[in-house]
C-alpha cells in the first residue's frame, strides 16, 4: 500500500504526517530525513494496528499539485 504523506517546513526542522493514518507523524532535520522517518513511522503504526486487532485503513487521500 502507498499512503499520501505531507511534509511541511517547520521552524527548525521538517514535519511529516499521513492524512489516512491519524497520529502517524515524524520529523527530521531535512525533508529527506522526515520522509525516511515517516516511512519508518508508517510501518510501526501499521504493525501496532495489526497487533491490536484494528483494521488497517486503506489509503484514500489523493495528492495533486495545482498551479496558481
Amino acid at each position: 500500500m502507498k499512503y499520501a504523506v505531507v511534509i511541511e517546513k517547520a521552524e527548525g526542522n521538517y514535519s511529516a504526517y499521513v492524512p489516512d493514518l491519524p497520529g502517524c507523524v515524524a520529523t527530521g532535520d531535512t525533508a529527506q530525513e522526515a520522509e525516511a522517518n515517516i516511512a519508518d513511522a508508517i510501518r510501526f503504526h501499521l504493525e501496532g494496528l495489526r497487533e491490536d486487532g484494528i483494521d488497517v485503513p486503506s489509503p484514500t487521500s489523493i495528492v495533486e499539485y495545482v498551479a496558481a
